[in-house]
């Protein structure tokens, strides 16, 4: 008689199981149905695989759907893997290198052996729903890392293979799908049944893969066309590849060859010119008075806008910085959120009358004094500050809201120059493994409240959900709105900082509801070499969350 064990689920229902059942057959046992796709099980704040047996007594199970975060990454994994094993079974000449998160997708492209067409993505597209008819199974194997790399190198993957030179850990899992083996930075589908939103767009000189939308995961995603955004993106994934520093495994390469230090140089140098160009286009546009920086959290805003006002000097003008934040409404007029939480990131927690009306008034040549916000009384205070803007003068205004019209809106465009600044991640773990933006501004953020914030990465974590739903409402629907965008990303930066990182999340224990993120990041961390501050500028953008920076 086969062992019987205990499986406690969050809702309170116990249920029996045979040793050895998988999650996936527990949910066909339960007949547990979600609106979008179940991809993999919690068990206390530990994912696990629908794949992965259940060989003893477990707690607060629960099921991860398409509505959470972790779900949505797994079920955007597996449709990679369906894209990956379509190229190679219609074209197999040809290899798909996975980019960056953009537009609802990621972007793709091809290698040099196939055009990017639209006939040619349809034949695609068709193998890939051709595998969710067949309800292939996806079958996950573990490996020895040496067994693991010879593999690698019989299938022609030097990506990987190099990769894994560095990682330490003892075994790799792979996933196979219709004869075709890979590895993926993260847990996959059981089987291809339930991937079956998802479509092939043509854009620009590759295409993107859709997926559902992450409010509405019963629907895909809509398309919306970010030509500049776009551009950003592949000016620094051209560079990463000039420079040969494309995927973690040529950053690695780099350190053990003690050649970091080079690649500092050249990357703080290009951060230099790019603004110093910036800062061109400002001074050649004479009716301009007003620069208006906004970008996401943890995208280096504040080091941007100094060393754009340095640039400005160089070039003549004076610029004088002005935070919006001091515009703030007093405290009990501040509007709330769904959660009856201030909300100091909405538009209406800014005075923008009174903004305006001062903003216009220097404009015209008036002395203004200029509010400053005392964040512990909660209200605007005047402390004789005043500001009187002469012919070389421009104002710098940084804030979430600088790219949103509303915020501005008695100002006319000709005197306004936007700058979208944010955190644009070119380098891949491999060719088939994104880097998340988002992962790079999360760890910065992390880094940089613990070492000037005195908060713990947990409270990070916390806040980090609200700090994206933001994000979605208050910057990006507004980024292309901008006349210039700067990537703030440099290629050495998460070698830098893994050393930082590292030890606050190990802090995060295994019963909070914040260690699986932990876990993933910290596996995400494992492929970078780690490497110390030494060489760094003092006003470089990683400073002001490593520390050390001359502007703090």
């Amino acid at each position: 008689m086969s062992e019987q064990v205990s499986v406690n689920l969050k809702d309170g229902k116990v249920v029996q199981v045979l040793k050895g059942t998988t999650f996936m057959q527990l949910i066909e046992q339960l007949q547990v149905k979600h609106t979008s796709p179940i991809v993999c099980a919690r068990v206390g704040n530990v994912l696990r695989e629908l794949c992965s047996t259940i060989e003893e007594p477990l707690e607060e199970v629960s099921f991860v759907d398409l509505t959470e975060k972790d779900g949505m990454r797994i079920y955007q994994r597996t449709s990679t893997f369906l894209l990956i094993v379509a190229v190679q079974k219609c074209f197999p000449s040809t290899t798909v290198l996975v980019n960056h998160h953009i537009a609802g997708g990621y972007f793709c492209e091809f290698d040099k052996h196939l055009e990017c067409t639209s006939e040619h993505l349809q034949v695609i597209e068709d193998y890939m729903h051709s595998l969710v008819e067949k309800e292939l199974s996806i079958q996950k194997s573990t490996l020895s890392v040496d067994e693991a790399l010879r593999q690698f190198k019989a299938l022609d993957m030097p990506d990987k293979e190099a990769l894994f030179k560095y990682r330490r850990t003892s075994t790799v899992n792979l996933y196979e799908l219709d004869g075709i083996k890979n590895y993926f930075y993260g847990y996959m589908m059981p089987n291809t049944k339930e991937v079956r939103l998802f479509k092939l767009i043509p854009y620009a000189h590759g295409f993107i893969l859709l997926f559902p939308n992450e409010q509405n995961p019963v629907e895909l995603a809509h398309f919306v066309p970010q030509p500049k955004l776009s551009h950003v993106f592949k000016e620094s994934e051209n560079w990463a590849r000039i420079l040969d520093v494309d995927i973690v495994a040529s950053l690695n390469n780099l350190i053990t060859e003690g050649k970091l230090p080079d690649l500092i140089r050249v990357s703080e140098a290009l951060h230099e010119k790019k603004i110093a160009q910036i800062a061109d286009s400002i001074s050649k546009h004479s009716k301009v008075r007003l620069v208006l920086i906004a970008g996401p959290s943890s995208s280096g805003k504040t080091t941007f806008a100094q060393r754009l006002c340095i640039q400005l000097r160089v070039n003549g003008l004076k610029p004088h910085v002005i935070s919006i934040d001091d515009y703030f409404v007093d405290r009990e007029n501040t509007p709330r959120d769904e959660y009856g939480e201030y909300d100091f990131e909405a538009l209406e927690a800014i005075d923008i009358k009174l903004f305006n009306e001062h903003m216009a008034r220097l404009i015209a040549g008036e002395t203004v004094e200029i509010p400053r916000f005392n964040f512990k009384t909660g209200k605007r205070e005047y402390k004789g500050h005043t500001i009187t803007l002469e012919e070389e003068d421009v104002l710098v205004i940084e804030g979430i809201h600088g790219l949103n019209e509303k915020l501005s809106y008695a100002i006319p465009k000709e005197n306004k120059f936007k700058v979208y600044v944010s955190c644009l991640t070119q380098l891949n773990v491999d060719y088939h493994n994104r880097i998340p933006t988002t992962d790079t501004r999360l760890i910065r953020r992390m880094v940089r409240d613990y070492q000037y914030r005195g908060l713990s990465a947990e409270q990070t974590l916390a806040q980090w959900a609200s700090v994206r739903r933001g994000e979605n409402k208050n910057i990006f629907p507004f980024q292309e709105e901008a006349d210039v965008m700067f990537n703030t990303v440099l290629l050495y930066e998460l070698a830098v900082l893994k050393n930082k990182a590292e030890p606050l999340l190990f802090g995060i224990d295994r019963r909070s509801p914040y260690y699986s993120e932990a876990k993933r990041l910290l596996k995400f961390l494992e492929y970078f070499l780690a490497a110390g501050t030494e060489g760094i500028p003092y006003n470089s953008i990683i400073r002001e969350f490593v520390g050390g920076s001359c502007f703090h």
